[in-house]
C-alpha cells in the first residue's frame, strides 16, 4: 500500500541536494563554455583535476554556509544567503589556489561569467527542489500509535526536524480511553480505522510511541501484526526521534535503557583513539600560534571594555568526573559571582560589551588549547560543566553522568546543533545532543562537527 507513494529520507534528500548542486553547477558551465566565449573553465578528461577541485570547495564550503540544512533549503528566501556566500567563497578560493585550478583569466569578463553561471545553476536547481521535492507530494505521510499524553511532544520535535514528515494521524493504543485528542490537523482513528487509513492516506510509516507495551491493546496489537504482514515500515518512535533529530531522547528511555546505549566502537578503538589524540595535539598547537595573534588585539579590546584580567580559570568535571582547570578569556565584569554561582543566560548583565563580542565570535574559547595539549579536554566532545551544575544536573537528568566517559571538548554535537544552555530543558537538549555523539562518535562525525564549528563562527552564533 505504501508504494503508491513517494517519500525521500533525510538522508537522501541530503545526498539529492548535493549530486544535483554539483551536477547543476557543471551543465550550466558546460553549456557556458560551449556557448560563449569562455575558455577559464571546461570540462575534459585532460581538465579533471579541476572539476574535482570545484565539486570539493562547493561540497565544503556548502556544508559551512548551511547550503544542505534541509529547513533552509525548504525555502528560497532562507537559502538565497547560503547561496551567495557559498559561490562567492568557492570562487574566492578557486581564483586563489591557481595551482590546482586554472591560471587567472586575462579578461576579467571570463570571472563573471564563472560566477554568475555557479549561482544560476544553484538558485535553479534550488528553485526546482522546492517546487517539486518539497511540495506536499513527496511528503512522508505517519501515522502516530501511542499514548494521548506524548502526542503533541511527537508532533513537535517531528515538525521541528523535518518539515516534510507529515504526521496525518493518531491511534490511541490504550485499553482505557481518555477524552478524544485535539490537535491542529491530526485526527484520531480508532484501531479498526488502522487498516482503512493506511491505504486511503498512503501512508508511509508507523510509529509506535508508547511508554509501556503492556499499555497496547490487543486490538491494536493485531492491527499492526496484520499491517506489518502487509510490508508496513512500523518503527518504535525513540528510533525515529534519534534518525530526525540527531539526538537520543532520554526522557522517553526507561528501565531497558541499555536498548538505547550501544555506544560506539570507537570509544574503545585504539586507532580511533591514536588518530584522535594525534589531531588533537596538532590543532590545537596551531590554534595556539593563533591565539598568540589574537592576543594583543585581545589585550587591547579588555583594557578598554573590560578593565580587568585578560585570563580566567575555572573548575570544570573532565572525564571520569576528574576536575581540572580551565582557561579562558575573561568575558565577565569582576566579581560576577558575588551573589552565588549562576547560570550564564541571554542577555546576561555580567558580560561585558567586548566580552560578548570574544563570546559570538568564540575567541574567548581559545586558550582552552592549553587545556588540551595537557590532555584534559579533548578538541570534540561534551562541554566540560562545573561541579556545582554536574550535581545539579544529575540529581534532575538521566544519565547526565554518562557524558563523563569520554574527555569533554572545546566544541561538540550539542555546542553546533543547539545555543548555549541556561535552564534546566537547555541541559536536557544538550545531554540529548552529547549522548548521540558518544553513541555515533566517529571520524565522519567529528569532521561535520568542525566544519559546523567554522558556520557557529562565521555567523557569530556563539554565547
Amino acid at each position: 500500500m505504501s508504494k503508491n507513494s513517494i517519500h525521500f529520507n533525510i538522508s537522501e534528500r541530503k545526498v539529492l541536494l548535493r549530486v544535483f548542486d554539483i551536477v547543476s553547477v557543471l551543465l550550466v558551465l558546460y553549456f557556458v563554455g560551449n556557448t560563449f566565449e569562455f575558455d577559464y573553465f571546461s570540462i575534459t578528461k585532460k581538465h579533471w583535476r579541476w572539476v574535482f577541485v570545484l565539486i570539493l570547495y562547493i561540497s565544503i564550503f556548502g556544508t559551512i554556509f548551511e547550503l544542505y540544512d534541509l529547513q533552509k533549503s525548504s525555502q528560497i528566501e532562507k537559502i538565497s544567503t547560503s547561496i551567495v556566500f557559498t559561490v562567492s567563497v568557492t570562487v574566492l578560493f578557486y581564483f586563489l589556489t591557481p595551482f590546482l585550478t586554472p591560471l587567472l583569466p586575462g579578461n576579467r569578463l571570463q570571472i563573471v561569467y564563472f560566477y554568475f553561471a555557479i549561482l544560476f545553476a544553484l538558485v535553479l536547481w534550488r528553485l526546482a527542489y522546492i517546487t517539486f521535492i518539497v511540495s506536499p507530494r513527496f511528503y512522508r505521510k505517519v501515522i502516530i500509535v501511542g499514548e494521548v499524553s506524548s502526542v503533541e511532544t511527537i508532533i513537535e520535535a517531528f515538525k521541528q526536524a523535518d518539515p516534510n514528515y507529515q504526521i496525518v494521524g493518531f491511534v490511541n493504543c490504550e485499553a482505557s480511553k481518555k477524552d478524544n485528542i485535539k490537535f491542529k490537523n491530526i485526527k484520531e482513528y480508532s484501531p479498526k480505522q488502522l487498516k482503512k487509513v493506511v491505504k486511503d492516506e498512503h501512508i508511509s510509516e508507523i510509529v509506535v510511541a508508547s511508554y509501556n507495551a503492556d499499555t497496547i491493546t490487543y486490538e491494536t496489537y493485531y492491527a499492526l501484526i496484520s499491517l506489518l504482514e502487509e510490508g508496513i515500515p512500523i518503527r518504535e518512535y525513540t528510533q525515529v526521534y534519534e534518525d530526525l533529530t540527531q539526538r537520543i531522547p532520554i526522557q522517553f528511555v526507561g528501565r531497558d535503557f541499555y536498548k538505547y546505549f550501544p555506544f560506539s566502537r570507537s570509544n574503545q578503538n585504539k586507532m580511533y583513539l591514536f588518530f584522535h589524540r594525534l589531531s588533537d595535539i596538532l590543532i590545537s598547537a596551531l590554534g595556539l600560534v593563533f591565539c598568540a595573534l589574537f592576543t594583543p588585539f585581545v589585550l587591547l579590546g579588555n583594557l578598554i571594555g573590560n578593565r580587568g584580567p585578560l585570563l580566567y580559570t575555572q573548575e570544570r568535571i573532565g572525564k571520569n568526573g576528574r576536575p581540572f582547570k580551565i582557561i579562558k578569556f575573561r568575558t565577565m565584569i569582576k566579581n560576577a559571582e558575588q551573589n552565588g554561582v549562576t547560570w550564564a543566560k541571554k542577555k546576561d548583565s555580567r558580560i561585558t560589551l567586548f566580552g560578548k563580542f570574544l563570546r559570538n565570535t568564540r575567541l574567548d574559547e581559545m586558550p582552552q588549547f592549553i587545556n588540551v595539549l595537557k590532555g584534559d579536554m579533548s578538541l570534540i566532545g561534551p562541554r566540560p560543566e562545573r561541579p556545582y551544575f554536574v550535581k545539579e544536573l544529575s540529581e534532575m537528568l538521566p544519565f547526565y553522568e554518562t557524558r563523563h566517559i569520554i574527555k569533554p571538548g572545546l566544541t561538540g554535537w550539542a555546542q553546533v546543533k543547539t545555543r548555549y544552555g541556561s535552564s534546566y530543558d537547555d541541559s536536557l537538549l544538550k545531554l540529548q545532543y552529547d549522548l548521540y555523539y558518544i553513541k555515533h562518535r566517529s571520524f565522519l562525525l567529528d569532521i561535520n562537527i568542525l566544519i559546523k564549528t567554522l558556520s557557529t563562527v562565521i555567523f557569530f552564533r556563539g554565547q
